[in-house]
């Protein structure tokens, strides 16, 4: 295959990554902007989302898309449920401390991680995609005649791949809408400014953090949802989605969802093309490198407020 097609291959791949990675960092951004803690446990969330989703779908069926349908609607209010239990029951008692809740969210992360061993095991399993057909992908090439399009051997993307993409673009855009023009989305913002003055005019705090834990966890369980077809549930696979999440929200700048955003396709297709022209591991090491300089020229991230 020529060095453009395998390069559009790359950049599928990488919009694919960048959908997922946006979703899961924007849930942990969420809570941070909000409620200005640090959820170490996220990850676990993005793995509770993977695995309820296979017992969903094994439940109803196991394959089509009734199956997984189920496990999209279902698998992400189970773990946004979860995670605002664990916020009134944890996180409410040390007063949302900072320092504190990221002891707690460290140990909640084990928790999670280890009743998911012992529940669910330590095999990956897969859940059926609810449609896997194969588009060719035209290329242009230069011919005696001019400009045409060719479909070279190869050269194709999955229809779920691109739902996963258009999924992730549509909750955005709709967790967008609900911060900017809802009530719900003002009370938030309120919420996140001055929590004092917020409480003075009656806002239920508590109630609000316990729905925003929850919001972002749900999140990173739709993610984990999505992401399960093509990658499989496991037990541990929660690692390395807090690692690329905490990336772009450093990047991007702590609280700020359109960094986050452009921080998660920055990644997402910077490491698609990189660990299909070279290797995953120099992928991550020069996402790390990257982290080092935004912290270093740039501490607050590419669209953070400086002095917040």
């Amino acid at each position: 295959m020529d060095f453009g097609p395998h390069l559009m291959l790359a950049l599928i791949e990488g919009a694919v990554l960048s959908a997922v990675l946006a979703l899961t960092a924007a849930g942990l951004s969420l809570v941070f902007g909000v409620m200005r803690v640090v959820n170490v446990a996220h990850g676990e969330f993005y793995m509770l989302g993977a695995v309820a989703a296979w017992f969903v779908a094994a439940a109803v069926g196991g394959a089509g898309p009734a199956a997984f349908l189920a496990a999209l609607a279902l698998a992400p209010l189970a773990v946004c449920a979860l995670a605002a239990a664990a916020d009134l029951a944890v996180l409410r008692r040390i007063a949302h401390d900072p320092e504190r809740t990221i002891v707690a969210t460290i140990g909640l992360l084990y928790i999670l991680q280890q009743a998911t061993l012992m529940g669910f095991g330590p095999d990956a399993r897969p859940v059926a995609p609810p449609f896997n057909a194969r588009i060719a992908i035209p290329w242009p090439v230069w011919e005696e005649g001019g400009l045409a399009l060719t479909w070279p051997w190869g050269l194709s993307v999955t229809t779920y791949k691109l739902f996963v993409i258009a999924a992730a673009a549509a909750v955005l855009a709709g967790l967008w809408l609900m911060l900017t023009r809802t009530r719900a989305g003002l009370v938030m913002r309120a919420t996140q400014w001055d929590r004092e003055t917020a409480t003075a005019f009656g806002i239920p705090v508590e109630r609000v953090y316990a729905l925003t834990f929850g919001l972002g966890a749900g999140l990173a369980a739709l993610a984990g949802v999505l992401v399960v077809p093509i990658q499989q549930a496991h037990y541990l696979m929660g690692g390395d989605a807090l690692l690329l999440s905490f990336i772009v929200v450093i990047i991007g700048g702590l609280g700020s969802l359109p960094g986050t955003l452009v921080a998660a396709l920055l990644i997402g297709m910077s490491e698609g093309i990189v660990s299909v022209f070279f290797s995953p591991t120099l992928a991550k090491i020069l996402a790390t490198l990257l982290v080092a300089l935004v912290l270093v020229f740039r501490p607050q991230g590419l669209f953070g407020a400086a002095g917040r």
